[in-house]
């Protein structure tokens, strides 16, 4: 175990080493606010899966979603009693139609602005302590409960004034998130207490990656923050700013941009037809890429009996999980599953582990759930650029297609660093 440890704790200098490699301007990473980020996540990881307060704060939120998803299945039932008094259910009901609930549930704590006060208070909290720019703070603080896209969408009116840089800061960390109400589902499939540890922990490695892939001057015009808007509903102004740094130019925008505040059961219906939307996005996804993984096996099984996408997987990733404190054995399987679910996506991996993954030893486990609670794969940077490309001018949206591989590259080390600081502290 000991050598193992020691792995680790290498895995993690890698990891950043690998950022710092890649970086744009090495001479402009301010390695005191990463510093201070890294020194808030190991605290963080110990105190979430280390201490018993810890333990029993996530214990206490993953029996929160289990319930959630549990009072869910009484409306499913209603409708398709067929589907849920069964001896075990299928992916789609247990894992997906708990959606058409807690979706709409967040909707509302955001139209009632409860969740845009949390996000905002929470992301100041995180600058002032980080020393990060305000708006990168509230950001990935607004991911944690929106989303990517979600959280792009109720920010555009900064992402338009901001420069390009800083958006494909924001593309970056776009690539490390998960969103709030789909949380249920990962918990019906992974254990809910490294799930729930995973969330704010790449929110922390989100901006310490990018702050070294992609550092940024931002002046103290530029540092400032534009609201949050629900998706039916538009919140106070908090402090904003316009590129030529004219505060009250920005607030004018702001004024004009408010749409009249929605009624509350047209907001309810457009939310929960896009719960609808969701399942169905996400259920066509891994019926597809399953399909896919098999068509390609079964083809390049034809050119020899030992060749799968499984296999092609383990070699490539096989060093960085085995950076992550594995033998030989255990890294090649954990480097499998690490590739599947960058090709694929986490729901592809997820439902082939769940009835198995209690079986995992207690490393294995954490840093599997860690490292696949996120929406980091090839898709997911189709659905960030399509976000820009209606929202900003050409030149950022170019800027952000020319860096594929700068996000691609800043979710795999996000969800490495994530997996490599959590499994520090469970063995």
């Amino acid at each position: 175990m000991v050598f193992n440890l020691v792995v680790n704790i290498i895995g993690i200098v890698v990891f950043i080493a690998i950022a710092y490699l890649f970086s744009k301007q090495k001479h402009a990473i301010h390695w005191r606010s990463v510093g201070v980020m890294l020194v808030l996540e190991v605290l963080l990881a110990w105190f979430l899966t280390g201490s018993q307060v810890g333990v029993d704060a996530v214990k206490a939120a993953a029996d929160g979603f289990t319930w959630l998803v549990n009072v869910s299945y009484e409306g499913i039932a209603f409708a398709l009693a067929s589907w849920v008094n069964v001896k075990s259910m299928d992916f789609v009901t247990s894992s997906l139609l708990p959606i058409l609930l807690i979706v709409p549930l967040f909707d509302i704590l955001t139209y009632i602005g409860l969740l845009p006060w949390i996000i905002k208070w929470v992301g100041r909290g995180l600058a002032y302590i980080t020393g990060q720019p305000k708006f990168e703070s509230f950001f990935v603080v607004e991911m944690m409960f929106l989303g990517n896209t979600e959280a792009l969408a109720v920010s555009q009116l900064q992402l338009k004034q901001m420069k390009a840089q800083r958006n494909l800061t924001i593309a970056m960390m776009s690539m490390s998130c998960v969103t709030a109400s789909i949380l249920g589902a990962y918990i019906k499939m992974m254990p809910g207490q490294f799930i729930l540890t995973a969330v704010p922990m790449n929110v922390l490695n989100a901006a310490i990656i990018a702050a070294i892939l992609n550092p940024v001057d931002v002046t103290p015009e530029e540092d400032t923050i534009a609201k949050v808007n629900g998706s039916a509903a538009v919140e106070e102004t908090t402090e904003t700013t316009a590129t030529s740094g004219s505060e009250s130019l920005a607030d004018e925008q702001v004024k004009e941009a408010k749409p009249a505040r929605e009624p509350f059961f047209s907001f309810l219906g457009d939310s929960i037809l896009g719960a609808g939307k969701l399942i169905l996005i996400i259920a066509a996804n891994v019926i597809a890429f399953v399909a896919l993984a098999k068509l390609i096996d079964k083809l390049l099984g034809l050119i020899n009996s030992n060749l799968s996408l499984e296999n092609i997987f383990g070699i490539i990733m096989f060093p960085f999980a085995w950076l992550l404190g594995f033998n030989a054995h255990d890294a090649f399987q954990m480097a499998s599953y690490m590739g599947t679910k960058l090709v694929t996506n986490e729901f592809v991996v997820m439902g082939e582990v769940t009835s198995k993954v209690n079986d995992f030893a207690p490393h294995f486990k954490a840093v599997l759930t860690v490292f696949l609670t996120s929406f980091a794969n090839f898709s997911t940077v189709g659905m960030i650029i399509g976000a820009f490309k209606g929202i900003v001018n050409r030149e950022k949206n170019d800027l952000i297609s020319r860096n594929v591989g700068y996000m691609l590259l800043s979710g795999i080390l996000v969800s490495l660093l994530s997996a490599g600081v959590v499994g520090l502290f469970v063995w």
